[in-house]
């Protein structure tokens, strides 16, 4: 239960960070690429003495080069849709619409990793979807721009995707010595696609490097790698499956990124935030 407290525990000193980013000004698109370059290199820091050549050669194969490749690029382009929403649109629901998305990978697990489906697990998910809907809504109603809207749905949408790619891999690609390689790998190509992104706006006199957001992207890069992988080791222990993991965390995140927004931000929360967040740690109980 210690990589589920460690993974709510900097997920959430994460998306604070990103909230603390737009009040000190600093270009979410070079901290973040920052970032997964520090993510990278502390993961191939942490390679496994006993790693053999054979599995560093894995990396070579279709499978695990493809999956890498396709969840750095989730990364990078979620990262960026979850600063940019927590800062326009408020930390709280940011972190619902990144949370809701939760139920993809949950879905994947029943279908494809025979995941067994409980009369509790479906009452527990659905309560927890329940509290998710009640900590966005704002004097009875949701109160978001339309024109969110679209960042929102791109958040969901690319989080769960990244989520099931994860969960699938860990049951399949990844183990105990190959974890970091698969990692680092991840975050590299998040940073690679990131520098593309950034050389391209420097090159069109859109943006300069300031040595402020990199040094914060660093700062950001260590929570991490860490929030990943104690989240894999929670996937890969043998106490939970994903469909309980996911909405513990997720409902977790939600109550520690609210009551610290309330408390350093003086973000403002109505009685159907209480009592979605009550209703959600009621639903990991059940779960």
């Amino acid at each position: 239960m210690i990589e589920l407290l460690i993974t709510i525990v900097t997920f959430s000193s994460m998306v604070l960070l990103f909230k603390y980013f737009e009040i000190i000004k600093i270009n979410n698109l070079q901290a973040i690429t920052a970032n997964y370059f520090t993510a990278g290199i502390l993961s191939f820091l942490n390679l496994s003495f006993n790693i053999r050549l054979s599995e560093c050669i894995i990396l070579m194969s279709p499978l695990f080069f493809g999956f890498s490749l396709i969840i750095g690029l989730l990364f990078v382009i979620t990262f960026n849709f979850y600063a940019k929403a927590s800062q326009n649109i408020g930390i709280t629901p940011s972190t619902i619409a990144n949370k809701m998305s939760m139920i993809i990978p949950i879905i994947v697990g029943f279908l494809f990793l025979n995941e067994e489906f409980t009369i509790n697990k479906f009452i527990g998910i659905s309560l927890a979807l329940i509290a998710i809907y009640l900590s966005s809504l704002r004097n009875g109603k949701i109160e978001i721009n339309k024109n969110h809207l679209i960042l929102l749905t791109l958040l969901f949408v690319g989080q769960g995707t990244a989520d099931a790619l994860l969960n699938w891999s860990q049951k399949f690609l990844i183990n105990h010595e190959n974890m970091n390689l698969f990692f680092g790998s991840i975050f590299l190509f998040a940073g690679f696609f990131g520098l593309f992104f950034v050389l391209f706006k420097i090159k069109n006199n859109k943006m300069k490097i300031k040595f402020q957001n990199i040094s914060w992207g660093i700062a950001l890069g260590i929570p991490n790698y860490i929030t990943l992988l104690y989240f894999i080791k929670s996937l890969k222990s043998e106490l939970l499956l994903s469909s309980e993991i996911f909405p513990i965390i997720n409902i977790g995140v939600i109550v520690m990124c609210t009551t610290f927004s309330i408390i350093l931000f003086k973000e403002r929360v109505t009685i159907y935030n209480w009592l979605g967040l009550g209703l959600g740690i009621f639903s990991i109980f059940i779960i």
